[in-house]
């Protein structure tokens, strides 16, 4: 894998002057990029579709793909590392928590495919240690809340901007994919929708050839958004609904995301440089979405509508006290100061957007399978009534 690496950096990238301004701002060291010359034009034009390849596109194969996946062990990580790994890609997965958080991570790769390795998202050293044999790089990094230590801007738009600065120094990064979020605009009045919005103008200004994936909010097993309502109305036997229910979302699940990644990676590059939307195929304004929800759990619905002003001055008080205690609040779940200021406005893909099939997927329909994990939820036990799957007939599911 590292001499396909090393000889990749070679064959693909040539050197460039501009190389000497990058070393004042972001200095390299040879322990981590080695003897060979560095470059500041890094993403080869015809992507990794030729790159070479063993086997027979297995797990115990050589896909040729040595990909960076900042964010791995997140929601939308596990399942981009297992299509990664399912192919024969080795996976460098950055961590900075416990030891325990990529252990369920290095069951998805054959031996060795799957590498954890420890870093810190504020030392460029560490950064640079893990894209050193890397020539994919996908920043997943994001985050609905503040907390004392990291902003939204830190998070959202300054880490992802650095790694596209070191991905730009490295020499042998043929694609960079950025995931951002929906609804990323700098006129959004969601301050992680803004640092989004910044996050992706610094990549194409420092790497005009990387990927922009949009994603709609995501459903899935472990999703932050039909998990948190139906333990909240499981606990206090209600749902409050924000504004009056009426904003349109269009949930996508979290598997198509990832195929999409990886679709990217796939292509000849046609995918570089352009911005995808990815939403599922139906609309839901929220009250819907929560409709869905009653339904897989099988419990009779009790909405509360809560005004936008109310329920930012419910959640006000965390985000005055943040920084003023000497101790970490707890994490917002519903009550989210940011996500209500979101849910102001629509999230839905435009017209004219790149999205799914532009790739080659058909998105699921979020009714079905991608929400059968509710049925957990369930006061009975999940065998509780019908399953979602009895209910629907699978014809209409892509």
């Amino acid at each position: 894998m590292q001499a396909v690496s090393r000889r990749l950096g070679y064959q693909y990238l040539k050197p460039s002057p501009a190389n000497s301004s990058l070393k004042s701002f972001y200095p390299l060291s040879d322990h981590y990029y080695g003897d060979r010359p560095r470059h500041s034009s890094t993403l080869a034009t015809k992507g990794v579709g030729h790159l070479v390849r063993k086997g027979t596109g297995g797990r115990s194969s050589v896909s040729g793909i040595i990909s960076a996946v900042f964010g791995a062990t997140g929601f939308l990580g596990r399942y981009l590392v297992q299509q990664l790994a399912k192919m024969g890609s080795q996976v460098l997965v950055p961590f900075r928590g416990s030891e325990d958080s990529h252990r369920h991570l290095k069951l998805m790769g054959d031996l060795g495919q799957i590498v954890p390795m420890k870093y810190n998202p504020r030392d460029e050293n560490s950064i640079k240690a893990v894209m050193a044999k890397a020539n994919v790089v996908i920043n997943l990094i994001g985050r609905e809340y503040e907390t004392r230590n990291y902003s939204f801007e830190e998070v959202n738009h300054f880490m992802a901007e650095q790694l596209a600065v070191i991905a730009k120094e490295h020499g042998g990064i043929m694609r960079f994919i950025q995931v951002s979020c929906l609804g990323a605009s700098p006129s959004s009045p969601s301050k992680m929708l803004k640092a989004k919005a910044a996050a992706e103008e610094a990549i194409i200004r420092e790497l005009p050839e990387a990927t922009i994936m949009r994603p709609a909010v995501m459903v899935g097993t472990e999703d932050r958004i039909l998990n948190t309502w139906a333990h909240f109305a499981k606990n206090y036997s209600f749902l409050p609904l924000i504004g009056d229910g009426s904003t349109k979302i269009q949930p996508v699940y979290v598997v198509d995301v990832a195929s999409a990644v990886v679709a990217a990676l796939k292509d000849n590059g046609t995918s570089m440089g352009k911005v995808y939307e990815l939403g599922g195929p139906e609309v839901f304004t929220v009250h819907q979405l929560a409709e869905l929800m009653y339904d897989t759990i099988r419990e009779y619905p009790h909405y509360v509508k809560v005004p936008f002003p109310i329920a930012k001055a419910i959640a006000m008080p965390r985000e005055i006290f943040l920084r003023k205690v000497p101790f970490p609040l707890p994490i917002p779940s519903i009550f989210n100061l940011d996500l209500i200021s979101a849910l102001t406005q629509d999230t839905v893909v435009s017209p004219d957007a790149l999205n799914f099939h532009d790739l080659g997927i058909e998105p699921h329909k979020v009714k079905g399978y991608p929400i059968e994990f509710l049925i957990s939820y369930r006061k009975g036990g999940p065998q509780y009534g019908s399953t979602v799957s009895e209910k629907v007939s699978p014809e209409p599911w892509p």
